[in-house]
């Protein structure tokens, strides 16, 4: 949410966007009659997990705490001191409260207040306010949680905690897949129906449900029965899943790290089976316990070990490769994607971007492209290395963040274009030109957006100097230091490309997983992960399933494509 809320417009005077901000966001009115707007969102997390956050959120909320005492006899209140705001948070409370964060330049021009047909003043929203005065936060020694760089209100009806196990600590934690499987009952299973229920009978239009699932630890469990839920109970509406795993973990040890690698491979099965797609999101360079690696970015200078930084990178991809479903004109809904990328069984695919996208001031798209030569500019965002082979059985490739003027060559009439790529007319022409000479026969749907990536306040600054507030390569970089942190010259706004693909990477990535389970003996190395309720026949069942997926993306075709009754007949597995 970090990144789509930052581009999210509910000003009833600003033109209809690119992007149609409702998909995601709902409209609601608080108690005192202010109009809000909240994600569509329902989250599931941790005792301990919210910190200063309140599960019920604030907007609606009474300002009186109510009277359930009716024991008449003697008290004892014992208080525990809630955790301390960052001053993010701090500043955040302020706006909230009609504050200012600075003070005012009265040498800046400001924005005229601009009133809406019936007079009313358009809302002046946190993020405009955030982008007006410039301030920026160095929060790398205080997120802890995803609540701690929270830019906006959320629903009462969108966190539900978990008490039965704890966000921090040696006891009661979510450590196993069976664990999160056998939570979705009882009161667990009814609160989320009835969140579930609330909205989606609001929808006018539902295209389907987003899941975004830890894949390392025990709500890979509970997202696969969450995911079967939704499967039972909305047929045929898409179910997109994206199971999120960090780079490493602290303190972390052999014994955790096998439990993370079994959590991937039963993970991936499981929220496979029961989604329309399933895509690993992850900077680590493999699924495996000695991972290569983690991804590098030319531009971006991110630790690896802090989350914070590493799920603000996966937010910008992730931005992009939803695109396709969010514009306001000509969208594809999202069972339609799914099936566009999930011929003949293949559920995994892999994501891969650029971020941000390298081009220079002063050019234009086809220049930047022809600058990569051979190398295509993305990198692997789902520990699945792209195998440069040219085969793929389809992908879909965005652009985020590049004006009109930027796509197509500018020349002069009578000058010899450099390229087949300065030669196109449209972006999406050379787009697709530049992609098919890397896979020339795979499918392929391209979408470009002007609109950029936002990187509002508190999003880090770990870009490299060399880039200018808007994200393009400066003529004339500075001389003072290879990254740049928050300062003057911070970056703003970025361009990124990602791509959503099926390939036969895919298949050797789950290959690897699944080889790399099987060559562990469980009951010796790890009984403790069979003590969750999950049998050694299940485990089992499980890593064959994930052998017969992995081997759906073998391609002996020599790069020609086949037909999904050709590929049907070979499915037989030994």
């Amino acid at each position: 949410m970090m990144s789509s809320d930052a581009s999210l417009c509910y000003d009833p005077d600003m033109p209809p966007g690119e992007l149609q901000s409702d998909v995601l966001f709902r409209e609601g009115l608080t108690r005192g009659g202010h109009v809000t707007y909240t994600p569509r969102l329902i989250t599931l997390d941790l005792k301990g997990s919210l910190r200063t956050l309140k599960q019920e959120g604030s907007l609606y909320s009474t300002g009186q705490e109510p009277s359930t005492i009716t024991w008449e006899g003697q008290i004892m209140t014992h208080k525990e001191s809630p955790p301390a705001k960052n001053s993010f948070l701090q500043d955040l409370d302020k706006l909230d409260k009609g504050g200012l964060l600075v003070e005012p330049d009265f040498n800046t021009p400001s924005v005229p207040a601009t009133h809406s047909p019936g007079g009313m003043v358009a809302m002046d929203t946190v993020n405009s306010n955030l982008e007006r005065v410039h301030k920026f936060y160095k929060m790398e020694g205080s997120v802890m949680v995803w609540s701690d760089f929270l830019r906006l209100h959320l629903h009462p009806r969108t966190v539900s905690v978990i008490n039965q196990y704890n966000h921090e600590g040696e006891a009661a934690r979510l450590e196993a897949f069976s664990q999160g499987e056998t939570l979705l009952q009882g009161s667990v299973l009814e609160d989320l129906e009835d969140r579930l229920h609330f909205f989606v009978e609001e929808c006018d239009y539902l295209q389907g449900f987003q899941v975004l699932c830890d894949l390392a630890d025990g709500f890979s469990g509970l997202g696969s029965k969450v995911t079967e839920l939704l499967q039972d109970s909305y047929g045929g509406r898409g179910i997109l899943t994206w199971g999120v795993a960090p780079v490493n973990h602290p303190d972390s040890s052999p014994i955790k790290e096998l439990y993370h690698m079994m959590n991937f491979a039963l993970g991936t099965v499981n929220l496979a089976n029961h989604s329309s797609f399933f895509c690993p999101l992850t900077l680590r360079g493999s699924l495996g316990r000695r991972p290569s690696p983690s991804t590098v970015f030319p531009l971006v200078n991110y630790d690896s070990s802090l989350w914070y930084h590493s799920s603000s990178i996966l937010a910008l991809a992730l931005d992009s490769m939803t695109v396709s479903y969010r514009l306001r004109y000509n969208s594809a809904p999202m069972w339609q994607l799914a099936d566009a990328l999930t011929v003949s069984g293949r559920k995994v695919v892999c994501a891969y971007g650029s971020v941000p996208f390298p081009i220079m001031q002063g050019t234009c798209l086809p220049d930047a492209l022809s600058a990569c030569g051979d190398v295509l500019p993305w990198k692997p965002l789902s520990a699945c290395p792209e195998l440069a082979d040219g085969r793929c059985f389809g992908q879909s490739v965005t652009l985020k963040g590049l004006d009109r003027q930027r796509l197509v060559s500018p020349l002069a009439p009578g000058i010899q274009p450099s390229s087949t790529l300065h030669c196109a007319r449209t972006g999406e022409e050379v787009l697709d030109t530049y992609i098919r000479s890397h896979y020339p026969s795979a499918p392929l749907v391209v979408q470009l957006v002007s609109t950029p990536s936002k990187l509002t306040p508190p999003f880090p600054q770990m870009f490299s100097s060399l880039l200018d507030p808007q994200g393009l390569i400066q003529r004339h970089p500075p001389t003072t230091g290879k990254w740049n942190s928050a300062g003057p010259a911070a970056v703003l706004a970025a361009p990124v490309l990602t791509s959503v693909q099926s390939s036969s990477a895919v298949g050797q990535m789950l290959a690897e997983l699944q080889k790399a389970c099987v060559s562990v003996e469980m009951r010796r190395s790890a009984p403790s992960f069979l003590c969750q309720g999950l049998e050694a026949g299940d485990l089992a069942e499980n890593l064959e399933q994930l052998r017969v997926l992995a081997y759906h993306y073998r391609d002996d075709s020599g790069g020609t494509l086949r037909s999904s009754s050709e590929e049907e007949d070979d499915d037989d597995v030994d």
